[in-house]
C-alpha cells in the first residue's frame, strides 16, 4: 500500500502513512474508458478517494492514467483479474492498490485490527489479499454482527459522525437548555428593537445589581421579564453566569445582526434594477466628519424609494477621499458602478467641480451618471444669496436674528413673552378678530432662522409677525428693567429699528416670497418625488413671483399699512424725497433724487424679487436642460398631452450602454404602440406624475409588454431630486449620537442609525433570520 490517509479525533491525530509516494491528482472527466486499467484507490487522497469511485462507478471499469503509477493491461502480467463490481457489493470497507495488486480493509487497517486468521489473517490488514479465485473470502472476513471486523466498522462510523465528535459531545445540550437559550436571545432582541427604532441609548453609568438606573437595556429587559413569567424564569439572575445575553457584546452583535439583515432587504429590494447615488457629509458630535450615502431606485413594484445603506467615516474630505469611501461601500455590498445611472450633492467644489469633483470622478467611470444639482439646495442657495447681495435685506436678516437672541436669552424672558402672547390671543377671541378651534392658537415661541436648514428663513419670520406685539412688550421690559446697561441699550436700539417703516416693509415683502418659495421647498423634499414635477414646481414658483412683481404691489403695500397702523408705526409720505445715507448715517452726496415710493417699489421691492427670479434661472439651469426637457415627454398628465416620440429616442440616445441601435429601432416602434394603448385605455387616466405611471404599469404587468418604455420610464425615475433624505439621515444622527453617547465608535454609530432611518424595512424584518445571523457570526456558548 503507497498511501492512506489521516483522520482527526478529538486531540488525537493518527498518522497511518506507510511508504510514502507523491500524491497523485486527477480530472474526473478525464477518465479512460479502458476496461482493463485499475483503480489505484489507496494510492489517493482521503478526500478524493470517494469521488474516484463514485467516478469509476458511473463510467465502468477503468481508472484514471497515472504517470507515477504506470498501468499494465491485464493479461500481460501474472496479477489475477480483481472484480470491480465487489466495490459496489461490499461496500466502503474495501480498497485496492494497484502497486501491490492487492485489497485491503479500510477499517481494520484503521483501526489495527488484528483477526488472527479468521478471514485470512492479516491479509487485509498488513500484506493485502490478492486470491482472486475465492470472493467467499471476502464475506468470511466481514464475519457475523460481533467479528472483529464489524467492531472496527462501528468505531470508524463512530470516527466518521460529527455530531459524535468531542467538541460536539462536550458542547452537546438538552433541548430545555435549547429552549431557554432560544427565550433569552429573543428577549433581548425585542428589547434592541424598541431602542433601536426610538434611538435610545442601552447602558447606563453604572449597570450593577444594586444600581437604581443600569441603563435602558436591562430595565427593559426586566420590565418585559415582569410581564411574562416564560422570559422570567432564564433572564437576569435566573440566567447562567457566563450567559446572559446582556453585555455590551453581544448587544453590539445583535444590533449589527439588524443593521446587516435590513441592509440585505434592501439590496435585495433594488435587486439588478438602476439606481442613483445621493451622498454629503456632516460633523457629528464628536467632530468627526461622516459621509451619508443614499440609494435612489425603483423596485419590482413601480414604486420610487430612497434608501440610506450607513455612514461612512472620512478624514479628508476631498474628492478622492469620499470617491475611495464610496467603492469601499459599493464593494461591500456588491454594488456594480456600471448600475449607477445618477448622482445627486449639494453645491459643495469638492461635489461638484468640474474637473476634480467627485460626480468627475464618477462620470470617468460611468458617463451614464448624470450628475443633477440638488433641487432643495438650490433655492435654499437662492434665498441666501438675496440676504447677501441686498444689503437692506441682509441688515433686515441680521435685526430678525438680534432680536430672537435677545428674547429668548433667558428662560425668564422666553415665559414672559408667552405671557405676553396669550394674553393677546385671549383679547382677540374675546373681541372675535380669530377664530378657536381644535389646532388654532397654540402656544410658540420666536423660531431661529438658518442658513442650511431649508424652510427656516419662513418660519422665523412667520413666528416674528404672529408675536410681534408680544416681542414688542418684551423688548420693552428690557430697555427698563435690564440687568445692565448694555442690555437696555440693545433692547431700545433694536426696539427703534423694528418699529420702523423700513423694518415691518422687509418683514412682509421676505415672508411673502418665501412663502411662495416655502411650497416648493417642501415639495421638492418629498421621497417620491419626480423630475418632472419638480421643473413644474420650479416653473410655479417663477410663475408666482413673476406675477407678484407686475401685479401685487398694491394689496402687498395696503397689507403694510395695516400692520402699521396696529402697531403704531409711523408711515412715510411716498411723494417725499427719500435721502439715501452711508453706512455712518450721513447722507450720501452726489445720491440721485428718487421719491419714497421709488425707494421701496424700485430698489426694495422689484429688485429683491428680479434678484430671486435671476438667481432661481442661473441655479435650475445646471441641470441638463436637453435631458429634463427629453423627460418632461413621458408625463402622462392630460392624457399623455406632452409626449414626443422624437424626443423620447433622444432620452434614450443618453444611455448609450442601456439602448443599442436595434433598441432604439425597436423602441421607436413600441412607443408608436405604446402611447395608442395608453390614450385608449381608462386605467391610466388621471395620472399625475411618472411614479403613478410606473406603478400603473407594473400593476396591470404592462411593464412587461413594453419593456423597453419601462426601462426608459426608471432611468428617468432614479434621477436624484433633492438630497433630503441625507440630510434626514444627519438629523437622525443627531439623536443617535448626542451629547451624552460622543463616544459611541462609527460601526456602532453606523449599526444603529441604518436601523433606526430604515424602522420601516427592520419592522419587517422576523427575529428568527436575526437569531440565525447572530449565531453565526461568530462561536456561541449555546448552540440553537
Amino acid at each position: 500500500m503507497d498511501r492512506f490517509f489521516k483522520r482527526k479525533s478529538s486531540s488525537v491525530v493518527e498518522d497511518v502513512d506507510r511508504e510514502k509516494s507523491n500524491s497523485v491528482t486527477f480530472d474526473i472527466t478525464q477518465l479512460p474508458t479502458d476496461p482493463g486499467l485499475r483503480i489505484p484507490i489507496l494510492d489517493y487522497d482521503v478526500n478524493i478517494r470517494d469521488q474516484v469511485r463514485r467516478a469509476y462507478m458511473q463510467k465502468g471499469p477503468c481508472q484514471p492514467l497515472d504517470h507515477d503509477f504506470p498501468y499494465r493491461p491485464f493479461g500481460q502480467t501474472q496479477t489475477r483479474r480483481f472484480n470491480p463490481a465487489w466495490f459496489k457489493e461490499f461496500g466502503s470497507w474495501l480498497e485496492y492498490s494497484v502497486s501491490k495488486d492487492a485489497a485491503f480493509c479500510l477499517y481494520c487497517y484503521l483501526f489495527k485490527t488484528s483477526v488472527g486468521k479468521q478471514g485470512g489473517g492479516d491479509a487485509f490488514v498488513s500484506e493485502g489479499f490478492s486470491y482472486w479465485k475465492s470472493k467467499d473470502r471476502l464475506n468470511i472476513h466481514v464475519g457475523d454482527h460481533d467479528s472483529a471486523h464489524n467492531k472496527a466498522r462501528i468505531k470508524c462510523e463512530a470516527l466518521m459522525n460529527q455530531e459524535q465528535h468531542i467538541q460536539s459531545a462536550f458542547f452537546k445540550q438538552s433541548k430545555q437548555v435549547r429552549s431557554d437559550y432560544r427565550i433569552r436571545l429573543t428577549a433581548s432582541i425585542d428589547c434592541i428593537r424598541l431602542l433601536l427604532r426610538q434611538g435610545l441609548s442601552f447602558r447606563g453609568h453604572d449597570e450593577s445589581e444594586n444600581s437604581e438606573n443600569p441603563g435602558n437595556f436591562l430595565v427593559l429587559l426586566q420590565f418585559l421579564g415582569d410581564h411574562n413569567d416564560e422570559i422570567k424564569a432564564v433572564t437576569m439572575n435566573k440566567a447562567p453566569l457566563n450567559c446572559k445575553l446582556t453585555s455590551p457584546d453581544v448587544q453590539k452583535d445583535i444590533v449589527s445582526a439588524c443593521a446587516a439583515e435590513t441592509i440585505n432587504a434592501i439590496i435585495k429590494d433594488i435587486g439588478d434594477s438602476f439606481f442613483s447615488i445621493l451622498v454629503d457629509e456632516s460633523r457629528d458630535v464628536s467632530t468627526n466628519e461622516q459621509m451619508s450615502i443614499v440609494l435612489r431606485y425603483v423596485n419590482n413594484s413601480g414604486q420610487i424609494n430612497e434608501r440610506f445603506i450607513g455612514l461612512e467615516h472620512v478624514s479628508s474630505t476631498t474628492a478622492l477621499s469620499l470617491k475611495a469611501a464610496i467603492d469601499k461601500t459599493f464593494s461591500k455590498y456588491n454594488l456594480s458602478l456600471s448600475r449607477l445611472r445618477g448622482q445627486g450633492y449639494d453645491g459643495a467644489s469638492n461635489m461638484q467641480g468640474e474637473f476634480n469633483g467627485l460626480k468627475s470622478l464618477i462620470l470617468k467611470e460611468n458617463p451614464c451618471a448624470f450628475y443633477i444639482h440638488c433641487f432643495a439646495h438650490q433655492l435654499q442657495l437662492a434665498l441666501v444669496a438675496v440676504a447677501k447681495k441686498n444689503t437692506p435685506i441682509s441688515n433686515f436678516f441680521r435685526l430678525v436674528a438680534d432680536v430672537v437672541n435677545i428674547v429668548g436669552a433667558s428662560s425668564k424672558r422666553c415665559d414672559h413673552l408667552r405671557e405676553k402672547q396669550a394674553n393677546i390671543v385671549a383679547k382677540a377671541l374675546e373681541n372675535g378678530e380669530i377664530l378657536s378651534g381644535r389646532g388654532l392658537n397654540q402656544e410658540t415661541t420666536l423660531q431661529r432662522s438658518g442658513d442650511t436648514r431649508w424652510g427656516s428663513h419662513y418660519n422665523s419670520l412667520i413666528s416674528l409677525l404672529a408675536m410681534f406685539s408680544a416681542v414688542i412688550d418684551v423688548l420693552e421690559m428690557i430697555s427698563v428693567d435690564g440687568s445692565n446697561s448694555d442690555q437696555k441699550g440693545e433692547a431700545y436700539n433694536l426696539l427703534e429699528s423694528i418699529l420702523s417703516f423700513d423694518f415691518a416693509f422687509n418683514l412682509h415683502l421676505m415672508r411673502t416670497i418665501l412663502a411662495m418659495t416655502n411650497e416648493l421647498s417642501k415639495a421638492l423634499q418629498r421621497k417620491d418625488q419626480d423630475i418632472v414635477n419638480a421643473m413644474e414646481l420650479v416653473k410655479l414658483c417663477k410663475q408666482r413671483l413673476q406675477s407678484f412683481r407686475n401685479d401685487g404691489w398694491d394689496s402687498f403695500v395696503q397689507q403694510v399699512y395695516s400692520f402699521c397702523q396696529v402697531h403704531y408705526i409711523d408711515v412715510p409720505n411716498m411723494d417725499d424725497m427719500f435721502i439715501r445715507r452711508t453706512a455712518r448715517g450721513r447722507p450720501q452726496r452726489q445720491a440721485p433724487e428718487i421719491t419714497y415710493l421709488h425707494h421701496f417699489r424700485v430698489d426694495l421691492f422689484c429688485a429683491v424679487i428680479d434678484m430671486q427670479l435671476q438667481e432661481l434661472n442661473d441655479r435650475f439651469s445646471e441641470a441638463n436642460t436637453e435631458l429634463l426637457l427629453c423627460v418632461a415627454c413621458l408625463c402622462p398628465k392630460d392624457s399623455f398631452s406632452a409626449f414626443d416620440k422624437k424626443r423620447l429616442i433622444q432620452l434614450a440616445e443618453f444611455y448609450p450602454e442601456d439602448f443599442s441601435s436595434v433598441n432604439l429601432l425597436t423602441l421607436d416602434d413600441q412607443l408608436e404602440t405604446f402611447i395608442f394603448n395608453m390614450r385608449s385605455n381608462k386605467e391610466f387616466e388621471g395620472l399625475k406624475g411618472l411614479g403613478d405611471l410606473a406603478e400603473k404599469l407594473v400593476m396591470t404587468k404592462k411593464n412587461i409588454i413594453y419593456p423597453l418604455v419601462y426601462k426608459l420610464l426608471t432611468l428617468v425615475l432614479v434621477l436624484p431630486i433633492a438630497t433630503a433624505t441625507v440630510e434626514r439621515v444627519f438629523s437622525a444622527m443627531n439623536i443617535v449620537k448626542d451629547r451624552l453617547r460622543n463616544r459611541m465608535g462609527d460601526q456602532w454609530m453606523n449599526d444603529s442609525l441604518v436601523v433606526y432611518v430604515e424602522k420601516e424595512i427592520f419592522s419587517n424584518i422576523d427575529n428568527e433570520v436575526i437569531i440565525q445571523r447572530y449565531q453565526n457570526m461568530k462561536n456561541r456558548k449555546e448552540l440553537l
